[in-house]
């Protein structure tokens, strides 16, 4: 068995020493550490807004196509050989301008044989006439039968009828000739030519479309619900595909009496003005009726933090974050602001987005980069 250790006098004292010299070196230095420091976060200017008066819109979502209120399919109302085309797709035109010509020499022979026609016919009644007249006179003076002078005007009548026929062929062969030129009815753009020179068309085959861009409607549907507060002449703000971050107007122009029975919504016209000729029919387009507007001091929509007590939003101040409760209004979709109606001020910075998650008392520095 092994006797237990035994400590001498002078190693006691060494221990105590170390034992006190540890002590004394290990309250130095937690007197001595400073409060950690929360670093500072770099943020864009995208992380951030400024509360500002803005104006605010509330109302059913619509969606919808742009389509033109004006165009036209022109077709062929003869048949012929293309013997021209004026246009290309994409042009502008005039109102009567030539876009397409058919072949018209066997309705030219046609008006010509028709107008010879009508000279004949015409010189006809002018002699039906003539003998009318003197067959009346000599039945006046008893030089000539009643039944003769009958004759002649009858004979009469049948040229006048003669000349009404001629007329009326020449007039139908002069339209049909008209008919072979095809001419804008409208000013406006050529969307489709799909017809090139020595093509055979038929009567009915389309030969050009004309679109008059200079105003356009949009054929949308809303919710049933939406009828309590739609009318016409309602602003109506939308956003077209292809024209990201550009906001349109325009204003209800019709409002269909009858519910789709497929979709349970009612389906409206937006009349649109396109002066500057910009937007083209086809276009998928998506907006809102603005029902309620007013000009208000507003944030966006992501700046908000809901899962506090009541709704609030991290500001800015003095390089630091701070948690502001704020009062809300009116809410706009489209332009995914919010109104607040108390505890902001106009100017007032706050954090947008994945930036409004930053911990509050945190200091924060805007770059550029």
């Amino acid at each position: 068995m092994t006797a237990p250790r035994r400590f001498t006098r002078a190693s006691l004292v060494l221990l105590v020493s170390a034992l006190a010299l540890y002590g004394a070196c290990s309250g130095s230095n937690a007197s001595d550490s400073p409060a950690a420091e929360v670093p500072e976060v770099n943020l864009r200017p995208d992380n951030v807004a400024v509360a500002a008066a803005r104006e605010i819109s509330s109302g059913p979502s619509i969606s919808g196509t742009l389509a033109a209120i004006r165009d036209a399919t022109l077709r062929a109302e003869v048949a012929g050989v293309v013997t021209g085309t004026a246009v290309e797709e994409g042009q502008q035109v005039q109102a009567g301008q030539v876009l397409v010509r058919l072949d018209d020499s066997a309705i030219r022979d046609a008006v010509l044989s028709a107008r010879s026609s009508q000279r004949t016919a015409n010189e006809a009644v002018v002699v039906a006439k003539r003998n009318a007249e003197r067959a009346e006179r000599l039945t006046q003076a008893g030089a000539m039968a009643e039944r003769d002078l009958e004759q002649a005007r009858w004979t009469a009548m049948n040229a006048e009828a003669g000349l009404a026929d001629a007329t009326a062929r020449l007039s139908s062969a002069e339209k049909q000739l008209a008919k072979t030129v095809v001419r804008a009815p409208f000013a406006g753009v050529v969307s489709e030519r799909p017809v090139n020179a020595g093509d055979v068309v038929q009567v009915g085959n389309p030969v050009a479309t004309v679109v008059d861009p200079r105003s356009l409607r949009l054929e949308a549907t809303v919710p049933v619900s939406a009828l309590t507060v739609l009318k016409v002449g309602t602003s109506v703000d939308f956003e077209v595909s292809g024209y990201e971050g550009k906001r349109y107007t325009g204003r209800v122009e019709r409002i269909n009496p009858m519910l789709d029975p497929a979709t349970r919504q009612v389906r409206i016209h937006v009349a649109i003005p396109n002066v500057t000729g910009r937007l083209v029919a086809g276009l998928f387009a998506q907006g809102r009726v603005a029902i309620d507007q007013r000009t208000a001091l507003a944030v966006p929509i992501s700046a908000l933090d809901l899962k506090t007590p009541t709704p609030s939003v991290r500001r800015l101040r003095g390089g630091r974050v701070e948690l502001v409760a704020v009062e809300l209004g009116l809410q706009d979709d489209v332009m995914q602001v919010v109104e607040i109606t108390a505890g902001l001020a106009a100017g007032d910075t706050v954090l947008v987005g994945p930036a409004a998650a930053v911990a509050v008392g945190t200091p924060v520095r805007i770059v550029k980069e």
